[in-house]
């Protein structure tokens, strides 16, 4: 996604990147890309690295990921990138000219077949889920998006990612009375118009660390907030709880860089990143939700709270719909930045 690089390199920048270490040996080589900070190195650390070293493959480490700088290296014939995390919208708009196509040699008998895309391979699973201050209205709490927009009833600024696909206009759209099952193709116009309705309520965040700042500082009553950054807040002290209903799940796709001279190498790595013990040593530490159907992650009380495959599946949710964001997301964009700057 060409047009949100910007964006999400200061999302991403925020929580650091790859700092070009390396681990394993041998002959064999492989450059893994991902979001940096906590993430990435729980990544590597539990899965990557130890992979390497185990198939005799060095292992170096980029990030975090930039569209932009995937673009340029496919475009100038040197694709120094090999395995990358990124967004399963992006993995579908740019599968086979950007990113080789993998799904036929990957391994995902036990993988959410709605998630799994001709180049993107998901990893784990996250959700945009309504979260309340529990101290403000712990005896009357909000249990549908419907009350986040309900500024009379629950007075206070709500939380936004300020990026397009970051949840607001479905949730707008839910609110207003679209079912679940219905949400696309989206009514964009009738998603902003109901976010007008909040517009002077509205405290945007930009990154990541920013949506827990918010919530720790109890700058918001509510958010729309992503389920693993909710989780951090509240381990940090923050009083706030989950709304399930309604959730919107996504994943992190994986993905193989066109042009990458270490595809073997790069398939068996997404095998090892997506299988039931990967998964369950990378959710254990970094609570967000297993891909793999036979993965049993061992979680504690308060990470469960915000499990999106503890809570969220089901009648409880949906994924969104990333073949519409990948036709869309240009569009949709530019609307959204236009009403978020009015």
């Amino acid at each position: 996604m060409a047009a949100a690089t910007s964006v999400l390199a200061l999302l991403l920048a925020a929580c650091g990147g790859g700092d070009g270490s390396s681990a394993g040996g041998g002959d064999k080589q492989l450059t893994f890309v991902s979001w940096g900070g906590g993430y990435q190195e729980t990544q590597e650390s539990l899965i990557v690295k130890p992979w390497g070293e185990k198939n005799g493959v060095r292992t170096l480490s980029d990030g975090p990921t930039d569209y932009a700088k995937l673009k340029a290296q496919v475009d100038s014939g040197n694709t120094q990138w090999d395995v990358i995390t990124l967004e399963p919208f992006w993995a579908i708009s740019q599968c086979g000219t950007m990113l080789e196509k993998i799904k036929d040699k990957v391994d995902t008998s036990k993988l959410p077949a709605e998630a799994v895309t001709d180049c993107g391979i998901p990893f784990d699973i996250l959700s945009y889920v309504l979260v309340y201050d529990s101290s403000k209205f712990g005896g009357n709490p909000p249990t549908s998006w419907a009350d986040f927009f309900d500024t009379a009833k629950y007075p206070g600024k709500r939380g936004v990612w300020n990026y397009a696909p970051g949840g607001a206009l479905e949730a707008a759209l839910l609110a207003d009375g679209v079912a679940l099952d219905d949400l696309y193709p989206l009514d964009t116009a009738r998603a902003l118009k109901k976010l007008d309705a909040i517009r002077g309520d509205v405290a945007f965040y930009d990154t990541g660390a920013q949506q827990v700042q918010q919530l720790q500082s109890q700058e918001v009553v509510m958010s729309i907030a992503w389920s693993g950054r909710a989780l951090d807040a509240v381990r940090a002290g923050a009083t706030y709880e989950p709304v399930w209903k309604d959730n919107l799940m996504l994943v992190d796709s994986l993905a193989i860089v066109k042009g990458s001279k270490n595809i073997d190498q790069g398939v068996s790595l997404i095998n090892e990143m997506t299988s039931a013990a990967g998964q369950k040593a990378f959710v254990e530490k970094y609570t967000y939700g297993v891909v793999n159907t036979d993965a049993k992650p061992e979680l504690d009380e308060t990470a469960r709270k915000f499990s999106p495959t503890e809570n969220g599946q089901g009648e409880q949710g949906r994924y969104m719909d990333q073949q519409w964001w990948a036709d869309n997301f240009d569009k949709v964009s530019a609307d959204w930045t236009k009403w978020a700057s009015g």
